[in-house]
């Protein structure tokens, strides 16, 4: 048989390390799939839904650092990968989106499912172009490759279906695209401007995030010699935390205390690798920052920026230690490791309580998939309060991996993300931690991981509404509305889906489920009911949130819903009785 430009693709995805492909057959992608099949090493990844593709490969791109692809045919099959594109955009991961297209006499004339991928995509892609011939094809797919790698980005190659099917040119090279390395670092000026404010200041705080990645020595030497307390921000969490005696936590909207204490009385801010988007937990106006990062564009965007230093995290902070002076005065390090302490203890006091009369504390449910869980177990959380106590509770070790939608906060992402990571990783356990929201968005994708007998573990955190959305309200001084999900045996769904499945509603029964679930061999899923009215609280609560929740409280009873602040203050009371 001929070869086709279909084959192409998949022997150039191959030659670059590529060995899965995300998505869900059509007939425009016909040939694409079809050199797929012919193939036989390169394997197809069936999933329910256009949009679990993507963020499956987003998951994989996360966990590997490499290329990771996610297909679909034409129209509607490729709008629904919009949103997972998105997340892994702003999650700056590597993923080629190859999205099939209408024949192309009929571009433009609004035929049968006629879109324009190329125009759609372009804001959240790194690169996106339409093949309109197939001698475009070879050299468009290497530069969007290329391009998506080396800006950590997503690349979107629109190919008309015939286009697959057309004939390779015999003399066509199949060239790898790899990612290369370089060494990036500031200009000696600038290292000289930074030290000197560093070297003056008494109190230096750092800001670490997803771009500590591969420099966690040259991180806590900084912070040794500057005597800094170190915070983190979400993305950086896994690679902060773990061997550090100068972690004082994260800080912002899900934070704790001490993290938020150690950026508010700091006297210079050290920001590495970080783009923390939240302004009000930010030093004082006139505190100076200085603020490093690989891409020259994300400094200043939150907060005014003294020194810039354009480089990686390792390379700028490697050329910038022999620029410091050691400081030998600790006190500021000292009262935010006090701080970090006591805000550790009473955050894992919250996670002990066994009590189940409204529900299951998640702290507890957390914790324990903390306890349980592999030392190098990789760990997806959905958006809203799953996310909160995995932040919270997970602890990082330098093995253990976390994934999320941290930055475009869309729902559903934690089932299709830890699709990906198995799917990349057989030998590493998967656990996702599940909203019931989330997990009902994409509830197929149980499916999947039956048939691509994927052994991921689901803890679905099931209070029956949308939890931190209802915490929002409350905040706001807004009667809870429309955020009820009502009772659901995910269990049950997921028994009928071929899976593990147990419901736990007794604290007493959580850990041998979570046991069971842990060591089955294959999908698992363990529904936990938990509390509903359990209060995720920000590490600093503001007057208009106070005056906002006393308005909820007041406008509630009023409304008849006296049965739900009741509730809430039988599962928050001992929050008040914890030192």
């Amino acid at each position: 048989m001929t070869a086709t430009l279909a084959d192409y693709i998949v022997s150039t995805l191959k030659v670059s390390g590529v060995r899965r492909v995300y998505g869900i057959p059509g007939d425009s992608l016909n040939g694409f799939t079809d050199a797929l099949r012919r193939d036989g090493e390169v394997t197809w990844q069936h999933v329910r839904h256009e949009e679990a593709a993507a963020f499956a490969a987003a998951g994989e791109a996360a966990i590997t650092g490499e290329l990771a692809v996610a297909a679909a045919s034409c129209g509607p099959g490729n709008l629904h990968l919009i949103n997972g594109l998105w997340d892994a955009s702003r999650s700056r991961v590597p993923v080629l989106a190859i999205a099939a297209h209408i024949p192309r006499e009929e571009i433009g004339s609004g035929y049968f499912q006629e879109t324009h991928p190329q125009d759609f995509y372009r804001e959240l892609a790194v690169y996106t172009e339409l093949v309109s011939v197939p001698e475009q094809l070879p050299r468009v797919l290497e530069i969007a490759m290329r391009t998506a790698i080396s800006e950590r980005g997503v690349a979107v190659v629109v190919i008309p279906g015939e286009v697959f099917l057309a004939e390779a040119p015999r003399n066509l090279r199949v060239r790898p695209v790899r990612p290369t390395t370089a060494v990036v670092r500031p200009g000696d000026e600038a290292l000289t401007a930074a030290a000197e404010v560093l070297n003056k200041a008494k109190a230096v705080t750092i800001l670490a995030g997803a771009g500590v990645a591969g420099a966690h020595g040259e991180l806590i030497e900084l912070a040794a010699s500057l005597k800094a307390p170190i915070v983190h921000a979400l993305r950086g969490k896994e690679f902060v935390e773990y061997d550090n005696p100068y972690d004082v936590g994260m800080t912002g909207l899900i934070g704790w205390s001490s993290g938020y204490r150690a950026m508010e009385h700091c006297d210079a801010l050290l920001m590495l690798g970080t783009d923390f988007p939240y302004r009000p937990f930010y030093p004082p106006e006139g505190t100076p920052i200085i603020q490093v990062d690989v891409r020259g564009d994300q400094i200043g965007r939150r907060a005014p920026v003294e020194v810039p230093l354009v480089g990686t995290v390792k390379d700028t902070a490697r050329a910038l230690l022999p620029l410091l002076k050691p400081k030998s005065d600790s006190g500021h390090l000292d009262t935010m490791l006090a701080h970090y302490q006591r805000a550790r203890r009473r955050l894992d006091a919250l996670s002990t309580s066994t009590r189940d009369r409204v529900g299951i504390h998640p702290q507890l449910v957390a914790a324990t998939i903390d306890r349980l869980a592999n030392e190098d177990a990789v760990f997806t959380a959905d958006v809203g309060s799953p996310t909160v106590w995995a932040a919270r509770y997970l602890r990082m070790n330098g093995r253990r991996r976390l994934v999320g939608s941290f930055t475009h906060a869309s729902m559903a992402n934690a089932l299709p993300q830890a699709i990906g990571v198995q799917a990349s990783r057989l030998d590493r356990q998967v656990v996702a931690l599940s909203g019931d929201g989330g997990l009902a968005m994409l509830l197929g994708e149980l499916i999947t991981l039956r048939q691509q007998e994927l052994p991921v573990k689901i803890v679905v955190f099931n209070n029956g509404a949308l939890a931190f959305v209802e915490l929002e309200m409350k905040a706001a001084g807004i009667v809870n509305y429309a955020t009820d999900l009502g009772k659901v045996d995910f269990a049950g769904i997921a028994t009928a889906s071929g899976l593990f499945g147990v419901r736990v509603e007794r604290a007493a029964d959580l850990e041998d489920a979570l046991r069971s679930a842990f060591a089955y061999d294959g999908p698992a899923l363990v529904d936990v009911h938990t509390a509903r009215q359990e209060l995720a609280m920000p590490p600093k609560i503001t007057f208009e949130q106070a005056k906002g929740f006393t308005l909820y409280a007041t406008r509630t009873i009023l409304s008849g819903g006296g049965d739900e602040i009741l509730e809430l203050a039988r599962t928050n009371l001992r929050d008040m009785r914890i030192e």
